[in-house]
């Protein structure tokens, strides 16, 4: 007959071993969800979603770990159950890693011979959209992945700018304007359409009441007044016909370029002799269109010149240095090299009127086409994209929105969301 004294005893053991394993399956299951890596290769089924999971962490001033040129430049993030349900919502893929994993990858990251680096990444930029409050979030690649990504942008617009607003910014982004002040340029194939004549109305009372005799003049301010914010230390971005009438405006400072049905008087007949490159953020050298019938503002744009077909229309990316040039490294993460093509009112850049001092982050080197390109001016930094729609080759005015639903790992449109995270963590510059 068994001890009762005995008897309690294995009860009291058999009790207390239950709650170590219970405790230490619980640890065990703890230590290996310390971290949430958001990979972006092959392996993520939402590449776009991803930015945007990262930028609402930051939000939540959380640091985000930007593993660059680690498994397509992935997000590492200390775990939390609300990130890892975010994630599910929003259809993100995750993979759940214990600490001593995460140790093993930032100590293969940080070898001297290994390729890559982790930028930490601490507070959400404020992102700012210059464009008209009548735009569509369509009319622009930019707005629409911002939307799709869920991230929160503001609009602004030339009153705006000029009351002084950007300095409420960290980053900017350049709707597809015409800086010059020729409206784009569509008056030979679209001056009797209503939204033209509007965008003419509403510019001619926004110059007006802010005191300026026409729209081309209003706009060179603008345009300065951009220069000035990215001086001080903010970033721009531009895509399609912002970047090359940005520079041109810029360069064209005090010389009237436009024709009369532009601003009631005449061009000046020898502007292109009296351009100022050194004024432009990236091209030099360059010639204007001065035939406003004409759909191009200069030869900086190849979009009418180019003898690429739309089957080999692709530009490839350039490899940088993680840890000597995080800057342009951060600026092309990727899943893929080389990247499909599209058309837009700029196109591409001619490779030989780019400054010396710009780098080029991608081209068509055979067609001689810079489509991706960066700098920096005074404390701050610049890019530009050419090009309208990364997944809508040849998008024309009044063309339905793309459906991002349907490219969710677009690798064009992961450039624009590697600019809206960088200002996060733009405190490295290129080392030289």
């Amino acid at each position: 007959m068994a001890n009762p004294t005995q008897t309690m005893l294995r009860s009291k053991s058999l009790k207390y071993l239950l709650i170590f394993l219970l405790l230490s399956l619980t640890l065990a299951k703890q230590s290996q969800a310390l971290y949430l890596l958001v990979p972006m290769d092959e392996q993520q089924r939402n590449h776009l979603k991803a930015y945007g999971v990262a930028y609402w962490t930051l939000e939540k001033a959380v640091e985000v770990k930007w593993l660059l040129n680690y498994r397509g430049g992935s997000f590492l993030i200390q775990y939390a159950p609300e990130i890892e349900s975010e994630c599910v919502i929003r259809g993100v893929s995750i993979e759940k890693l214990a600490d001593a994993k995460v140790n093993l990858i930032l100590s293969e990251i940080s070898q001297a011979e290994v390729n890559q680096d982790a930028i930490s990444m601490q507070k959400a930029p404020k992102i700012a959209v210059y464009s008209p409050k009548n735009k569509q979030p369509w009319d622009d690649a930019v707005t629409l992945v911002l939307s799709y990504a869920e991230i929160k942008y503001d609009l602004i617009y030339d009153d705006e700018i000029l009351a002084g607003k950007l300095v409420d910014y960290d980053w900017l982004h350049l709707h597809h304007e015409d800086f010059t002040g020729q409206f784009g340029k569509f008056y030979a194939n679209y001056r009797s359409m209503p939204w033209y004549q509007e965008e003419v109305r509403s510019n001619t009372e926004m110059a007006t009441r802010n005191g300026f005799l026409k729209v081309s003049e209003m706009k060179r301010v603008v345009a300065d007044r951009i220069r000035n914010y990215v001086d001080r230390g903010g970033f721009l971005f531009a895509m399609c016909a912002a970047t090359d009438t940005y520079d041109i405006a810029m360069a064209a400072h005090d010389v009237d370029i436009c024709d009369v049905m532009f601003d009631g008087d005449p061009a000046d007949p020898k502007a292109n002799e009296a351009l100022d490159y050194g004024q432009t953020l990236a091209f030099k050298d360059f010639t204007l269109e001065m035939n406003p019938y004409v759909y191009r503002f200069s030869d900086i744009d190849v979009t009418t010149s180019r003898k690429v077909q739309q089957n080999q229309d692709f530009f490839t990316l350039f490899d940088f240095s993680a840890k000597w040039d995080p800057v342009p490294t951060m600026l092309t993460q990727n899943h893929q090299r080389i990247v499909r093509g599209f058309m837009g009112q700029t196109t591409a850049f001619n490779s030989k009127l780019i400054k010396a001092n710009v780098l080029i982050m991608g081209e068509n080197k055979s067609a001689g086409e810079a489509r991706y390109i960066h700098g920096e001016s005074g404390k701050g930094f610049w890019t530009f994209y050419g090009g309208h729609d990364p997944e809508d080759y040849r998008h024309l005015v009044g063309d339905p929105p793309t459906d991002l639903n349907l490219y969710p790992n677009s690798p064009g449109y992961r450039l624009i969301l590697n600019n809206v995270l960088f200002p996060a963590a733009k405190k490295k510059k290129q080392k030289t």
